[in-house]
């Protein structure tokens, strides 16, 4: 199982703060979990549509789509953070 927590307009598309999941076992890197979550409702899909608007961390430290998942406790996501 692995907490998953969606910030700013991620969360409001999605429609949920976070969600505790397991995600299949061919689910293996971020890339992969963001294709398999995107199957998972209308708001999933439209949220995680353009990836170039989505930053993932995983248990806390910035992730890559290549970053692999195994022992993941916790997976953030949100957009770019800006500011000054």
């Amino acid at each position: 199982m692995v907490d998953l927590l969606y910030f700013a307009w991620v969360r409001e598309m999605i429609g949920v703060e976070s969600e505790r999941l397991a995600q299949p076992a061919a689910v293996t890197t971020v890339a992969a979990l963001l294709d398999w979550l995107a199957t998972r409702s209308p708001g999933h899909a439209a949220a995680l549509a353009d990836r170039t608007r989505i930053r993932v961390a995983v248990d806390q430290r910035f992730a890559t789509p290549d970053t692999p998942l195994a022992g993941a406790r916790e997976i953030a996501i949100f957009p770019p953070v800006t500011g000054g």
